[in-house]
């Protein structure tokens, strides 16, 4: 096995990383330093610093479709660069809508919407075609919120994680999230995280396939815990569970939901036989265990 390569350029802590889809090989990062460091894989040393000052930079997105603008979290700012604009490094944009500290930021496949999740919980939708605040998403987490992407197959619909350890789908052009995952209730059916129970089941980071990746690894969520383990989660069987919970008529002499009302995974878990790939190491060697919930 190939030793593993250090990239080099930091002061302090590293904080994100991200790659290049325009130009292969090409890792743009950040850190506590203020600095964004790029690295192109051809090359031994780093190729460009941008020296943004003192504070701690959280998150980097680029722009889909222009790479050469980059958006960058700061405390409770984002701001835009080009990085050909090499001289003085001054923002072409700036938003500050986050109440608190920002962790993620993320970018819609048609570079009309920015997301920026924070330390109160709440996801400020940015729109950048007209520079102002479109929507804030709150009263999905209890915590921090740690990450965020955007669904590119569901143009109107993002999708959180937090330090509550729930997943939160939102429709974002109604404000409203209206399918929530909490990975902190009991799981009777799948014991295999015996071993990391002093660990709660944080969501520390989540992923979604690019719009081109769709056929190949379908429509998932790749959820990162903080207990050890790692959720592939088939978002349309989720979302279709919802709905079908939701449109379910209730019973004679029972309550029935109040209108707006948002299903939980511990609702629907049983009766619908949904398959959700379970990736736990906690047991030891490359086991993987596969829960049907």
């Amino acid at each position: 096995m190939a030793e593993a390569r250090r990239l080099r350029g930091h002061k302090a802590t590293a904080t994100c990383c991200i790659a290049s889809r325009d130009r292969p090989g090409l890792v743009a990062t950040s850190g506590e330093d203020g600095c964004i460091c790029w690295f192109d894989m051809r090359c031994k040393d780093v190729v460009l610093t941008m020296d943004l000052g003192v504070n701690p930079i959280s998150s980097l997105c680029f722009k889909p479709g222009n790479e050469d603008i980059i958006y960058v979290s700061s405390g409770l700012e984002v701001k835009c660069f080009d990085v050909h604009l090499a001289d003085a490094w001054k923002p072409l944009e700036s938003y500050n809508y986050n109440k608190e500290e920002i962790n993620q930021i993320a970018c819609n496949s048609k570079s009309s919407f920015l997301a920026s999740a924070d330390d109160d919980g709440d996801v400020k939708i940015i729109d950048i075609r007209q520079k102002c605040l479109y929507k804030t998403l709150r009263a999905g987490h209890t915590s921090i919120c740690s990450s965020v992407q955007f669904l590119p197959w569901r143009p109107w619909e993002v999708i959180t994680g937090g330090l509550d350890s729930k997943l939160v789908m939102w429709d974002f052009s109604k404000g409203r999230p209206y399918k929530i995952v909490d990975f902190g209730m009991p799981d009777m059916e799948n014991s295999s995280s015996a071993g990391q129970c002093l660990n709660p089941a944080f969501v520390h980071a989540i992923a979604v396939p690019e719009v081109d990746m769709l056929e190949k690894s379908g429509k998932i969520c790749v959820v990162a815990r903080g207990d050890g383990v790692v959720d592939v989660i088939n978002i349309e069987s989720e979302l279709a569970a919802a709905q079908s919970k939701t449109s379910l008529k209730p019973q004679k002499g029972s309550k029935s939901k109040s209108k707006g009302s948002v299903s939980t995974v511990a609702e629907t878990l049983n009766q619908n036989g949904r398959k959700r790939l379970h990736l736990d190491y906690s047991l030891g060697g490359h086991t993987a265990s596969v829960s049907c919930v």
